[in-house]
């Protein structure tokens, strides 16, 4: 069974409105850096927290697929970063859920970490966002 002891799993969610048309992206990389996992999903119409939510999520189940031991997070969403690390509390009904899930997938793992970055130092992650989007507007227009 392939086994990777330490994943970086960079995250970006966004709505094009908000709330609005949604989409997630991550990339997950090993310690080498070599991309192992890109997710590009339409998530439907949601807000922009949940969106940021919803991408950590995804990439989190497939770190728990590849078996990683432990996952160091990069978000340029400060708000789910502190959230996660329980620095800001939950205070949105519709994120509690998102962040009760975030808790129970963190258990899966030995280590987890998560750090904001900036908006720049997640490009990949962002433009999977957009590509997403961009998919389900042509396919709209169709």
């Amino acid at each position: 069974m392939l086994k990777y002891r330490v994943l970086k799993i960079f995250t970006d969610g966004g709505a094009r409105g908000n709330p609005g048309p949604a989409g997630i992206g991550a990339v997950l990389k090993n310690e080498a850096d070599e991309l192992l996992v890109e997710i590009s999903e339409y998530i439907g119409e949601t807000t922009n927290n949940q969106a940021e939510y919803k991408a950590l999520l995804a990439a989190l189940e497939r770190a728990s697929l590849l078996n990683a031991e432990e996952v160091h997070c990069y978000l340029d969403s400060e708000l789910v970063v502190k959230q996660a690390r329980r620095e800001y509390k939950v205070k949105h009904p519709d994120l509690a859920p998102l962040f009760l899930q975030l808790h129970n997938l963190s258990c899966r793992f030995r280590k987890i970490t998560f750090t904001h970055v900036r908006r720049e130092l997640n490009k990949e992650a962002d433009a999977l966002v957009n590509l997403a989007l961009d998919k389900q507007m042509s396919v709209r227009m169709s």
